[in-house]
């Protein structure tokens, strides 16, 4: 009997250790299957997709349902043009002004992640971004691995500061929305935001747009934002970015004219809580 629970043991082990080198939903349904109700091993860590066909949304990390279980999303799961607008914001250089005069043309909702120094250094653009309509999400005070944080009392302090200088700034609760920085995390990281009350999102399209003294030409930019937007995308943009800020009213007119229209992450939550409540 104990040779035949070895035995169960060992080849589990090795099954889970395959799961390693699997990818999307193979290493999902393997990690369900023997531990049910967690994330696949493989998910924790960077958020990463892959994108296999033009239109279609990426193979991510985790799937809809896996993410659902902590109030964490990545896209909707629709068929309907439909996309989410979302900015990372860790300092101001001046192109914030022209994404929103772009957001404003278009009647286009859109959330704004910021972290600390942003609050900190930029109070009389959060209070206009917030009379705006524009939403302010949290990106954690110092912008720290967070999949490095164990401790529910140090998680809570990257969260609650961002909290008290948004309502000090513009007399507001900041409403419940977290991005991890750099997309990293861990199961624990997704429960101890989801039991502060927090939505989690991370983002179905995004390129390589950060690096200050090496912005994509427009070229690139329509290239990869054109090509792999999809129904229900979650589309992450940084705010320091020029390039974003010279194209944006352009590309939100393509987008409209491929037949995509603009929502808001509460839509997105709403949309969600429907569909959970009809399944």
């Amino acid at each position: 009997m104990i040779q035949k629970k070895s035995i169960q043991r060992t080849f589990t082990l090795v099954l889970i250790l395959s799961a390693a080198f699997l990818t999307g939903n193979a290493a999902a349904r393997l990690q369900e299957h023997f531990f049910p109700g967690t994330l696949p091993a493989s998910s924790e860590g960077n958020w990463g997709l892959s994108f296999q066909e033009e239109g279609e949304p990426p193979v991510a990390n985790a799937t809809f349902d896996e993410l659902n279980k902590y109030d964490a999303y990545y896209a909707e799961n629709t068929d309907e043009k439909v996309l989410y607008l979302t900015f990372d914001a860790g300092y101001e250089n001046g192109n914030t002004k022209p994404i929103l005069e772009a957001l404003k043309k278009h009647n286009a909702p859109a959330t704004f992640f910021v972290v600390g120094t942003y609050l900190d250094e930029n109070p009389d653009l959060i209070r206009e971004m917030t009379e705006a309509g524009i939403t302010i999400g949290n990106h954690t005070w110092h912008h720290k691995d967070m999949s490095q944080i164990s401790a529910k009392e140090s998680f809570a302090e990257e969260m609650t500061y961002v909290e008290n200088k948004f309502q000090e700034i513009t007399g507001k609760e900041l409403p419940k929305y977290y991005r991890p920085p750099q997309g990293k995390y861990s199961e624990t990281n997704l429960k101890m935001a989801q039991e502060m009350g927090y939505h989690t999102f991370f983002w179905s399209l995004a390129y390589v747009d950060w690096y200050q003294d090496k912005q994509p030409s427009h070229e690139e930019a329509f290239s990869k934002l054109l090509s792999r937007i999809h129904p229900g995308a979650v589309v992450l943009l940084h705010s320091t970015s020029s390039t974003n800020g010279e194209i944006l009213d352009e590309l939100l007119t393509k987008w409209e004219e491929m037949g995509y229209t603009f929502r808001s992450l509460d839509e997105l939550i709403k949309t969600n809580k429907e569909e959970d409540a009809v399944n």
